[in-house]
């Protein structure tokens, strides 16, 4: 697992381990369908639903990896604003930034700064060689986004 103290700080944002205090919020999140709407993992799902992706998921990537997706807050607000980071994708033997937030939030640079800051972390920190970035092509926004990191990215259909 992440050093529970792992905090990747930025000008804007803290950027850390996830908790099960994280559930409800987003689980929020996650009803806003057009936050939902370029994930490609099936939308709007249960509260029981989102526990078992992050205890299952999130949180045992910490232990089996040594890293996974983490959660982002504004410094000052302290409250979870949605979550970026690195997933290790088994299936393609492949690590993959992801980012997810809460509408209010989209249009700030957050994903733009959370994104940089835990691209950083993977190669200078985790040693990491190559980082993807897997983006539906309709999904022009995080397209965009995922441009300033020079970034493989994979079309997801």
């Amino acid at each position: 697992m992440p050093n529970s103290n792992l905090i990747i700080e930025t000008e804007r944002l803290l950027i850390r381990p996830f908790t099960v205090e994280d559930i409800e919020p987003s689980y929020t999140m996650n009803l806003d369908a057009e936050v939902s709407k370029y994930t490609g993992d099936g939308g709007i799902v249960s509260k029981k639903e989102i526990e078992r992706r992050i205890v299952e998921n999130v949180l045992a990537d910490y232990t089996k990896h040594g890293f996974g997706r983490l959660a982002v807050e504004v410094k000052g607000e302290n409250k979870f604003i949605g979550f970026t980071g690195l997933k290790y994708l088994e299936d393609m033997d492949e690590v993959d930034l992801g980012y997810r937030f809460m509408k209010e939030y989209w249009g700030r640079g957050i994903a733009t700064e959370s994104g940089k800051a835990c691209v950083n972390f993977g190669f200078e920190e985790l040693g990491l060689k190559k980082i993807i970035a897997m983006v539906l092509p309709k999904n022009t926004g995080s397209i965009n986004v995922l441009k300033i990191y020079n970034l493989s990215l994979k079309k997801r259909f």
